[in-house]
């Protein structure tokens, strides 16, 4: 173990990491090796301390068909955060995680090869440790959510996508700090369904209750219906803010009606793929706002505040801002795709979006991400 980690260091050395990296790596834990892929941006220099991304596959999934399944490299590169996707090991003939499925049979420490390996990728790279946030894909965000009740110490935030919680994990949770938490289910998901199923899953419902009540948000919502931009795809997106939590965190929920047991706007676009939101984009728009101490806008004094009106709009947005100096702003697609940038260098500022078609965009102010809505 010691060898092959001074070869990946001496490596990395001898042939920088200045340019765009994926990286097969291992690790023993309780004596079995376990692999996972790397994503290193083209913009990492370890000069500076990055946030990191965990990705956690489905039940007879792998990291290399979740590392395209649900893709957030462009957002690496154009975030600059490190992105892992670790490897579950085989439970009953396929590879998983082990969150406590009734008959299981597992016993592997899938949260103490989680610990081990963020403790590994900060020995080796320049990571932010109040910045690590999991994700995941059903079984992985079942996973997410294990981490969030006994990880919580090193995980900032979680989301999960078509994922609950299993009732071995909600029976044992004791997270030591509020969560942030975002989960995105479709109503139709015929594999890990909605309303739940008591032998082995809980509801959505009594998962996001769950997290408002240990969160301490307000019980009255933020409920956003979406532009229903792919109108074939068969379902619509309902998004659920509960705000105002402890430390200035909130408890997310986009409620995909119609929606089956996919990764919202990926590009393996699988019979029930809702394509109005990209699941991606709005992960990383989620985590961006916070750290293991809540809210970046809360815990640091000198956040902008900012004011954006409308919201949606059919043609401009109008920014009413409390500049002490110029702030650059950069306007990206739901895929991540840079479409808009210049400098703001007045408390009021006017983004004309008229060329642009309806849908959901995000604008970057700083190191701050918002999103905005344009409709026909």
């Amino acid at each position: 173990m010691k060898y092959k980690t001074l070869l990946l260091f001496l490596l990395l050395i001898c042939f920088s990491v200045s340019a765009q990296q994926t990286i097969n790596g291992s690790l023993m834990h309780d004596g079995i090796q376990r692999d996972y892929i790397l994503y290193i941006p083209a913009n990492y220099n370890g000069n500076t301390d990055v946030p990191l991304v965990l990705n956690f596959h489905g039940y007879g999934s792998n990291a290399t068909e979740q590392m395209n399944y649900g893709d957030f490299r462009d957002l690496s590169d154009t975030e600059g955060f490190l992105l892992v996707h670790p490897q579950g090991t085989t439970i009953n003939g396929e590879r998983g995680w082990n969150v406590g499925f009734p008959g299981s049979g597992s016993t592997t420490d899938d949260v103490g090869f989680t610990e081990a390996l963020i403790d590994e990728l900060a020995n080796l790279y320049a990571i932010n440790l109040d910045r690590v946030y999991a994700t995941g894909m059903s079984n992985g965000g079942f996973m997410s959510f294990l981490l969030a009740c006994q990880l919580s110490q090193k995980i900032a935030a979680i989301a999960s996508v078509t994922g609950s919680m299993t009732p071995d994990t909600y029976g044992v949770c004791s997270a030591q700090h509020p969560i942030p938490i975002l989960q995105i289910h479709g109503t139709s998901d015929s594999v890990v369904p909605y309303n739940g199923d008591l032998n082995w899953t809980l509801s959505i419902v009594d998962v996001i209750s769950y997290w408002l009540s240990y969160n301490n948000c307000d019980t009255t919502p933020t409920v956003t219906t979406l532009p229903d931009i792919d109108p074939l795809d068969g379902s619509t997106v309902t998004h659920i803010v509960y705000s105002d939590g402890d430390n200035g965190v909130t408890t997310e929920h986009m409620k995909v009606i119609g929606g089956g047991h996919t990764w919202p706007g990926s590009a393996f676009n699988f019979p029930g793929t809702n394509q109005d939101i990209n699941a991606s984009t709005e992960i990383w728009a989620f985590f961006s706002k916070y750290d293991i101490n809540g809210s970046l806008a809360v815990n640091d004094l000198d956040k902008i505040q900012v004011m954006i009106s409308p919201n949606p709009t059919k043609t401009k947005i109008n920014l009413s801002l409390n500049l002490s100096q110029d702030l650059n702003y950069e306007l990206y697609s739901a895929i991540g795709q840079q479409l808009l940038n210049g400098t703001i260098k007045t408390n009021s500022q006017e983004i004309d979006l008229s060329n642009l078609p309806a849908n959901i965009y995000y604008l970057k102010l700083g190191d701050q991400v918002f999103k905005v809505l344009k409709s026909n």
